[in-house]
């Protein structure tokens, strides 16, 4: 399956899944607000192309033939022929709403209207359409290109066709899905996360062990590839945050209750890789 695809947002997934879309020879609209992230997102799937050739994954030539194939732009508008569309902005239900009232004006009705969301509930987005039926989860993972997961959300309304096409489309750019047939917030990988983040942080913060070595715990005792303070830096103690609190509105679950410990390192700016502090001084 190929055909036409959309993603909404040029950032780390946006620009992931637009990489990963293209390889596999979809022609993919990539749209953004400013030229600035547009190019950031483009300069970042040539240079991950790049380094796939130098690795001798991918031919030089194919990797010329997919950045070809996708379109930078800062017109929705440009979206209104695609056969799917993936939204991947920011973590706000109030910036998909805008983006899922405009597109459910301007595509085509049997579109699929995908969100990329890892915590919001898809109902909640698609209410603001028309078509709720045709709204479906598509939660990759990050770095996009390297991870093999694509959690599948059914909203409550969701279509049985709707949800098969989302399936053909992750799996035909080499993703593995898992169905998440409750509307749940956080869905499931998010809520095993956030579950597993804030009970690290909470043993880290009255001092029962180190960042290290609980890390080390779930490394060798669970068989994990990354301990969960360690994915917490990698992933943005913000945006981690920011999940666990939509877990924790929607849910009233004590277990998704951040520590003070996560909040004040936020309010610090120690928010992990990207500020240089986290967990752990990187």
């Amino acid at each position: 399956m190929a055909g036409k695809l959309a993603v909404i947002g040029a950032g780390l997934m946006g620009s992931g899944i637009a990489q990963v879309s293209a390889q596999a020879g979809w022609d993919v609209v990539l749209r953004d607000v400013t030229d600035e992230a547009l190019t950031r997102g483009t300069d970042g799937i040539k240079a991950s192309y790049d380094k796939f050739v130098g690795k001798g994954k991918l031919a030089a030539d194919d990797a010329e033939a997919a950045l070809a194939r996708i379109t930078p732009t800062t017109d929705l508008d440009a979206c209104a022929d695609a056969d799917v569309v993936v939204e991947a902005v920011f973590e706000k239900l109030e910036v998909k709403h805008e983006i899922f009232r405009t597109l459910d004006k301007i595509v085509r009705e049997d579109a699929v209207l995908a969100s990329n969301t890892s915590a919001i509930p898809i109902t909640k987005i698609a209410a603001v359409t028309e078509r709720p039926e045709r709204v479906v989860g598509t939660h990759f993972f990050s770095p996009v290109p390297m991870m093999q997961l694509c959690e599948l959300v059914r909203g409550y309304k969701t279509s049985d066709e709707t949800l098969a096409r989302a399936r053909e489309f992750a799996e035909s750019v080499g993703k593995t899905c898992i169905v998440v047939n409750r509307d749940v917030a956080g869905f499931v990988t998010t809520r095993l996360i956030c579950a597993l983040v804030v009970e690290a942080a909470k043993l880290y913060e009255s001092g029962v062990a180190s960042a290290e070595d609980i890390d080390l715990a779930c490394k060798l005792g669970f068989g994990h590839a990354m301990g969960p303070l360690a994915t917490a830096d990698l992933t943005g103690v913000d945006i981690l945050l920011h999940a666990t609190g939509n877990i924790y509105t929607e849910s009233q679950d004590e277990k998704f209750a951040a520590p003070e410990l996560m909040r004040r390192m936020v309010d610090a700016g120690d928010i992990g890789r990207k500020s240089g502090q986290g967990f752990y001084k990187h």
